[in-house]
């Protein structure tokens, strides 16, 4: 008979479980969870941006313009006065045509950049992000403190630039692609 009495408790434990759940509000209706809650924050940010004046740029698009011509100029001087940037025995047409390409391309990105475009700005982060990447790499194999303490000094510099142009790029906003007319 003690037997019997259990099973009945266990078949009554689930119906209980059951109707309890069933009286429950659905999780939606509470706080929302995984992408929702995520996807709520996102808009709360977006939200608390403040969107910029016409003609206005952010501070750190600003000093990326100014950094990116100063790093163009750089390497132009560099070439006249005859430091090869591309070491070792490589021909000199080739190290030049290279120099003059990448200030080409640094005097481009800051002409956008000074127009706030977009395009601009996340070439720029793409730069920086490959200078982390080698400033990182050439840390861990320099031999001498000196050339440690310039490529802490450019670290700093541009992964300080790259997050506050994280912000930037959210502020001047992608513009949105035209629709098709079918």
């Amino acid at each position: 008979m003690a037997n019997t009495r259990k099973r009945a408790k266990r078949k009554r434990a689930p119906r209980a479980a059951a109707n309890a759940a069933a009286a429950a509000p659905p999780p939606a209706e509470t706080e929302p969870r995984g992408y929702a809650r995520s996807r709520a924050k996102d808009d709360a940010a977006r939200a608390a941006l403040k969107p910029l004046p016409p003609g206005r740029r952010p501070t750190a698009v600003t000093v990326g313009a100014i950094a990116a011509v100063a790093l163009a100029a750089a390497n132009l001087i560099a070439m006249i006065v005859g430091w090869d940037s591309l070491g070792g025995d490589t021909d000199e047409g080739r190290a030049v045509a290279f120099t003059v390409l990448w200030s080409a391309i640094l005097l481009v990105i800051a002409w956008g950049m000074w127009r706030s475009r977009y395009w601009a700005v996340l070439g720029m982060q793409t730069l920086l992000g490959i200078t982390l990447v080698l400033a990182s790499l050439s840390l861990i194999s320099t031999d001498s403190l000196g050339s440690a303490a310039v490529l802490v000094v450019i670290l700093a510099a541009a992964g300080t630039l790259f997050w506050f142009m994280v912000k930037a790029m959210a502020r001047i906003q992608m513009p949105e692609r035209p629709t098709r007319a079918r």
